[in-house]
């Protein structure tokens, strides 16, 4: 993270900020404070620490994951102005995007809570914030599904179409000996049966409604070694239609929203 934050720093300041270095005093000190203009679920602790190491007095008030309040400060930074001012944009640009994520996250984990569902974010990510954006899923209560394409397997719908088939995927992937779980997207029963004979760990039942997914799940458990497989929901899933899927019996709901359409949290950064 540390590195991604050096390049976020670099490419907006290239080479010097020139409206801050043409009117600060190089010298000057002052202490900055980072308030939320709405009520958060807190993500960036360490990210703060990242911007402010050397030569700055940062105290952060808040944890992650903890429910911070409208305008109770979240953080105090005092040290050279000038570098305040240059950051600010950056660090609010991540502290935003990461409080809004872990915000929305807290949501959907409230509802699924109860019953014992997973959260699971997915690889619909901002190019270069992936890092960022999973670990604020966490703070804010959810898991992180695969990182990204070398540490999980699944098999979708054009994987299964390029290969031939469900059974030659699954025939070829096994041939790799990855080592990892295979987790097959259906959509529907006769794929999850020819799933089952080829040997997969887990299911994603995609796109389906309540009903049809308890009849899959149904089916799936009463089958030698069914209750260990791997079974998740995904496809549209919304904080409104959340409730009736948290009471079909799968393990986890993969929600591409938390990521892709989490909205940014209201944050400021005031000068004292």
């Amino acid at each position: 993270m540390k590195k991604k934050i050096s390049e976020f720093l670099k490419e907006d300041i290239p080479d010097i900020d020139k409206t801050t270095a043409g009117t600060i005093p190089a010298k000057a000190v002052s202490t900055a404070l980072i308030i939320p203009e709405e009520d958060i679920v807190f993500a960036g602790a360490d990210i703060i620490k990242f911007f402010f190491e050397k030569g700055f007095n940062c105290k952060i008030f808040a944890k992650d994951g903890e429910q911070i309040k409208k305008e109770k400060v979240i953080a105090s930074i005092k040290g050279n102005s000038g570098k305040i001012l240059s950051y600010e944009r950056v660090l609010l640009n991540l502290l935003q995007r990461l409080c809004g994520i872990a915000s929305l996250t807290r949501e959907y984990v409230k509802i699924a809570e109860p019953y014992k569902v997973r959260i699971l974010d997915t690889r619909k990510t901002i190019p270069g914030l992936r890092l960022f954006e999973k670990y604020a899923v966490t703070v804010g209560g959810g898991w992180n599904h695969r990182l990204d394409l070398s540490t999980g397997i699944l098999i979708k719908d054009n994987h299964i179409q390029a290969a031939g088939g469900i059974t030659n995927a699954i025939i070829k992937i096994k041939k790799k000996n990855y080592k990892l779980p295979i987790e097959l997207e259906v959509e529907n029963l006769e794929q999850i049966k020819e799933g089952i004979t080829a040997g997969i760990d887990g299911f994603l039942l995609d796109n389906m409604s309540p009903d049809k997914i308890k009849k899959c799940v149904s089916f799936i458990r009463s089958l030698p070694g069914g209750k260990n497989i791997f079974i998740e929901a995904s496809g549209g899933i919304t904080l409104k239609t959340l409730p009736a899927y948290v009471k079909t019996g799968i393990d986890a709901i993969s929600i591409g929203a938390l990521t892709h359409s989490a909205k940014a949290a209201n944050i400021h950064i005031e000068f004292e």
